[in-house]
Formats: C-alpha cells, structure tokens, sequence
C-alpha cells in the first residue's frame, strides 16, 4: 500500500513553542491512528518561523524563493494536513496567513484537514471556529469536524492532559478517517500540458 503524506504545518514563532508541541501530539495521534487502520504514512513537519523571510518576499516579488517551493510543493502533494498557529488578537498569526495566501487556489480541494491553535487564554478558541474553519472551507478542503485548542492551563508536565488529549485523539481519528477512505494524492506534473497540440495551434 502506497504511504500516505501527512504534512504537519506549524506557525509558533518562539523556541520551544507550544504551537509546535500541539503539532508533534496531533501529528502523533493522527499517525498511531492511521497506522492502527492498516495505513502507512510518512510525517512531513513545516515550521513557518523558517521561512518568514522568504514568505514574505514572495508576497512582494510574485514567486517562490527556491527554498520556500519545496515547501509550498509539500502542501499540494499531501494526503491529509495538521495546521496550527497561535491566536493572535482573535484570529490566525500573520505569518500563517500569509504562508496559505501562496498555496495554490485549487491545492487544498478535497484535501483532509486538521485544525488547531494555541493562545494565552481559552477565551482565543472561537478563533478557531471564526477564523480557521471558514478560511480552509473557502479552499475548499474538507476540514474535520474537531478542532482543537490548548490554553496554558492544558498543559502539565509538556504533555497534553485530560480533555485536551481527548480532544487530540478524537480529531486524529477523524482525520485519519478521512485520509484512509482516499486515494493518494498525486502530486502534480509541472511538465504535464494541460492543452492538446491541436488546441495550440488552432487557437483554442
């Protein structure tokens, strides 16, 4: 059976940074789930804090530095994505935006998708809801139905604790779900045309 590519994008901006460890947990649960189903798959982590720079030039010159398209390419070929940014002022980080803002229109159609964050106060989960879920269901990807949130409060010991990890298994299930009831994705020919000899030269 062909290896599923679950690619994990994470948004933390600080080192160690708990947007990132709420990433490796989903990241790990998805992956025990889908391996418990029979599903292998290859774990493909993107800190955006890496590529801040280079986001932003894209955003400014209208094409990817050569270190931010393998990136970008990443995003388009996975089976199923784990997306999580801290909350900021109620909604997404500015960085995570702007990095979904260069992936392609049609990148994300049908693409199973997980949603979390994390923030100061627990009053940030609505972002969540508000922010996150409408702006992936505008790309068209199919967004699980559990998001998940983690406030300080979640966090004891560096692990995720009581309903958090209830939280965290149950989202991992239905996103695994999702990705084991597809094919793989395909990822895409740069080289493939995409119209005929004849259309070319009579003009259509």
């Amino acid at each position: 059976m062909t290896a599923r590519r679950l690619v994990v994008v994470s948004a933390g901006l600080r080192v160690p940074s708990s947007t990132r460890l709420l990433a490796d947990q989903l990241a790990e649960a998805s992956a025990a789930e889908l391996d418990r189903r029979g599903v292998p798959v290859e774990t493909e982590p993107i800190e955006l804090r890496d590529h801040g720079h280079d986001i932003v030039n894209h955003l400014l010159a209208g094409f990817p530095p050569a270190s931010l398209k393998p990136a970008l390419d990443t995003v388009a070929a996975a089976d199923g994505l784990i997306v999580v940014t801290p909350i900021f002022n109620a909604s997404y980080s500015g960085l995570f935006k702007a990095f979904f803002d260069l992936v392609g229109d049609d990148a994300l159609v049908d693409r199973p998708v997980l949603i979390g964050a994390t923030g100061g106060t627990a009053r940030h989960s609505l972002a969540l809801e508000h922010a996150l879920r409408p702006m992936f269901s505008y790309l068209r990807a199919v967004v699980v139905p559990t998001s998940v949130f983690a406030a300080p409060e979640d966090w004891a010991g560096g692990s995720a604790q009581g309903t958090l990890r209830g939280r965290i298994d149950r989202a991992a299930r239905e996103l695994a779900a999702q990705i084991a009831r597809r094919e793989p994705t395909e990822a895409a020919d740069p080289f493939r045309l995409t119209t005929s000899f004849d259309q070319l030269l009579t003009g259509d």
